[in-house]
């Protein structure tokens, strides 16, 4: 089949595929999965993904436009990916282009930029053009484009330069176009090689004697001898091969003067240099293997249960305490599954948590293993994306959630590693997935197998595993016969009403962290809330500093000097007066991750203390030095957010204080009590993972609640039970499914008539099951006014039928004229 038409996918929230002509030069280029430049709109140019090969064009009205030229030789996605996005945007409520962007690497997804020019004919009046429009046009090349951005930033304004932009367009004197924006260029380094006329040993003595009055050069040529490995009196080039004896000129020129030396070789014809593509991988492909564990005989019985679960079930959880050595168990799995020729999936949580666990599968499968994160450079990613597609893909790849969208070809096994964790759900933007559920749908593709490991499952998860939807296999010792931490409550209320707590710190937590250090053991401090203070209040008035685009709160960060909205991003200067009164005391109420360092510093000056929250680890090597330094004892007191409590294993912790259970407790979510046992349960595990049992002081002003003692006792159980019988109750999943609804626009009153009008056709079809619309607690983010719906979805019913319902609901409401710049946003299960 010629095909004479595609349809495309398009990195945008529009409709669904469009179709193209297909140029009969480009006809044998065209793959499904292949990339293609299409125009879409009056001047825009993007880079889709083709869908199908057609043998006839449409029947339409409309003019078909043309593919604009094919980018690469190869697909860039498998059939089986383009279905996966086609399920996720059907599931999600989406569409498939939000899909596309959200898998696909920047460098892969190329599209057309505005960009502008001066137009050197233009003649000025002096009246059409002001002195600002002067500097902006000196500012434009008549030749080079530039981006409006980059003009901003020329121009060193913070101001938008649009409106004199199109003033000037108007006028003749600023011109536009689309320039389509470079992608992915594979690395190369420039190498040197001995040119073939010298290829015999005659010839090259030849050349020395020609350099005797360039010692210089001679002394370069006979460091690339050496560097090529060319022994004396040996044939030292092989004509066949053109890079053969290569050396990059990075190792052969340290100076100037080896710089220059190297030119004049260049130039007499001596050496030759030429460009070599390298990978930006080698750090990945270079590990040298390693032995596997010897698993204890706890470990070799859950291995083998879970083996015997996976001949009968697709998906199993292993329910594993803190420090019981899960990690082992699948390294056996991964070996099990690599030797049988097939691909393994190794998915965790967080960035952080995949610093430690390279290192530890590295020294186990050396370059068989590729890792993928959002951390690592654009470039990074795209070329293990593309790697993914060879025959030479690695075949265990560690990554955090976005790794589900790589290429497979043959995947056997997905890991999910510590399941409950939250941050497998994309809040923002769409898709908003559930990177657990789809690591269970890809597998399904596949016909591999899915592995849920945590020390304490969420409440869906562990329900499907009693009821036989998933195999169960439990592992409730800790490596090495170790104890589990010991766990003692500080009740913070009594302790302030008794005035024997006037830091952040109880006396008991205090005295054990001092007993620790003075040890040479480690401590950890959990408090889940970054910056300095997260409100600033006038002591006269009352008034709070609040952000200028959302019903936020600011916080302090004192490292900044700056209010920080968590939000939005938007900083601000901490004001001198209150604004409200005059009053010039304001103070911080409350205590963030930098606060807690300070309060520790002064407290325990003998300690190394170290920070791990957001503002210290926005790169990737942040995050690898406060951890190594961590784990090598190089601080000994670490202060962190959550992030300390996702899977991380250090030998010398010995104590852990949790600061603040109230803060994780006191939320407004039907979840709250499962997220807070979740995460208290994880730092605790932190503590005495090698020798002697560990100690955890928990901090709380309601130390009479049932969640405290289950923490305390480490009974999942009872918290399990608890949790499933409230939300049978009150209908809450596992008893149903939720869908949240989100409707957005920068008018107040127009986003309160548009939810109420989307509400009035939804309810006569869902009745009480559909809650709101609610003014949310916090009611505007980003300038935009928010109202929210939920949806309780009863498993009767046909999710499809559930979705073109809603869908069609949106659709009658925002085609009304007061509600057509309305956003709804869906949230399926949230």
């Amino acid at each position: 089949m010629i095909p004479v038409c595609v349809t495309v996918m398009l990195p945008l929230a529009v409709g669904s595929d469009y179709t193209y002509t297909l140029p009969p030069a480009l006809a044998d280029k065209v793959q499904v999965g292949s990339r293609v430049v299409v125009q879409f709109g009056p001047r825009r140019y993007y880079t889709g993904i083709v869908t199908a090969l057609l043998d006839q064009a449409p029947q339409s009205d409309r003019q078909l436009k043309a593919v604009t030229d094919v980018v690469g030789t190869a697909p860039i996605a498998l059939p089986a990916q383009l279905k996966l996005w086609w399920w996720m945007s059907s599931y999600y409520m989406c569409h498939p282009g939000e899909v596309m962007k959200a898998a696909l690497p920047t460098g892969l997804k190329l599209e057309s930029e505005t960009r502008l020019t001066r137009d050197e004919h233009f003649a000025p009046d002096e009246t059409d053009i002001t002195a600002a429009d002067r500097t902006l046009l000196a500012a434009l090349d008549p030749a080079k484009g530039i981006t409006l951005q980059q003009l901003e930033k020329k121009l060193e304004t913070r101001q938008s330069l649009l409106a004199p932009v199109r003033r000037l367009m108007r006028l003749g004197a600023v011109k536009v176009y689309e320039s389509l924006a470079g992608g992915f260029k594979p690395l190369s380094e420039t190498c040197v090689r001995l040119a073939p006329a010298y290829a015999d040993a005659e010839a090259l003595n030849a050349l020395f004697d020609t350099l005797r009055r360039s010692p210089a050069q001679t002394a370069l040529l006979t460091r690339y001898l050496d560097l090529a490995g060319v022994a004396e009196n040996e044939e030292p080039f092989d004509t066949t091969d053109e890079t053969a004896l290569g050396v990059t000129r990075r190792a052969l020129c340290h100076d100037n003067r080896t710089q220059a030396a190297l030119k004049a070789l260049i130039d007499r014809g001596a050496l030759i240099s030429y460009a070599r593509t390298v990978s930006r991988l080698d750090g990945q492909e270079q590990a040298e293997e390693g032995e596997m564990p010897t698993l204890s005989p706890a470990q070799q019985t859950a291995y083998d249960s879970i083996v015997q679960a996976f001949a009968s079930k697709p998906v199993c959880l292993l329910h594993g305490v803190t420090a019981s050595g899960k990690t082992e168990v699948y390294i056996r799995l991964i070996e099990h599954v690599l030797s049988r020729g097939r691909q393994v999936l190794y998915l965790v949580p967080e960035i952080a948590l995949t610093t430690q666990i390279t290192e530890r599968l590295a020294r186990i499968f050396g370059g068989r293993m590729g890792v993928y994160h959002s951390k690592f450079p654009d470039a990074e990613r795209a070329e293990l994306w593309q790697r993914q597609l060879t025959d030479e893909a690695f075949p265990l790849i560690l990554g955090v959630r976005s790794s589900l969208f790589l290429p497979f070809r043959n995947l056997g096994l997905v890991i999910v590693d510590e399941e409950h964790d939250a941050s497998y759900k994309q809040a923002d933007p769409a898709p908003r997935y559930q990177a657990r559920d789809m690591a269970i749908v890809l597998a399904q593709q596949y016909g591999a197998r899915v592995l849920l490991g945590t020390a304490t499952p969420s409440i869906e998860t562990y329900r499907h595993a009693l009821a036989g939807k998933y195999g169960l296999v439990c592992l409730s010792e800790r490596y090495g016969g170790v104890e589990l931490p010991r766990i003692e409550v500080a009740d913070v209320k009594e302790l302030r009403r008794k005035r024997l707590m006037s830091t952040p710190f109880s006396p008991r937590l205090i005295e054990a962290v001092r007993e620790a250090l003075a040890q040479g053991r480690q401590a950890i401090l959990f408090q889940n809330r970054r910056g300095w203070s997260p409100v600033l209040e006038c002591q006269a008035c009352g008034w709070v500093p609040r952000c200028g685009k959302c019903d936020v709160s600011l916080t302090y960060h004192q490292s900044q000097g700056r209010l920080v909205c968590h939000y939005c991003g938007s900083t601000y200067d901490v004001p001198r007066v209150c604004p409200a009164c005059g009053g010039t005391h304001l103070r911080d109420m409350g205590y963030g991750t930098e606060k807690i360092e300070s309060e520790a510093r002064r407290i325990f000056p003998e300690a190394r203390t170290a920070r791990l929250d957001l503002d210290t680890t926005r790169s990737r090597t942040a995050y690898e030095k406060v951890i190594h330094s961590f784990a090598e004892g190089e601080t000994n007191l670490l202060i962190g957010t959550q992030m300390v409590t996702k899977g991380l294993d250090f030998g010398g912790v010995t104590v852990v204080g949790i600061l603040s259970a109230d803060q994780m407790l006191n939320l407004p979510d039907f979840r709250a009590t499962e997220r807070a046992f979740q995460m208290m349960s994880q730092v605790a595990g932190r503590a005495g993972r090698r020798d002697g049992q560990g100690l955890v002081v928990l901090q709380t002003r309601q130390a009479e609640l049932p969640a405290i003692a289950q923490v305390v006792q480490g009974d999942y159980e009872a918290m399990y039970r608890e949790q499933l019988a409230e939300r049978e109750a009150f209908g809450f999943p596992p008893a149903c499914r939720l869908i949240a609804i989100t409707v957005k626009h920068r008018d107040e009153q127009v986003v309160a008539h548009a939810a109420e009008a989307l509400a009035q056709l939804l309810r006569p079809h869902f009745g009480t099951h559909l809650l709101g619309p609610d003014r949310p607690l916090i009611s505007r983010l980003q300038l935009l006014y928010l109202r929210k719906l939920l949806l309780k979805v009863d498993h009767t019913l046909s999710p499809a039928g559930v979705r073109r319902t809603l869908l069609s609901a949106r659709d009658i409401v925002l085609a009304q004229a007061p509600y057509r710049s309305v956003q709804v946003v869906w949230d399926v299960d949230p």
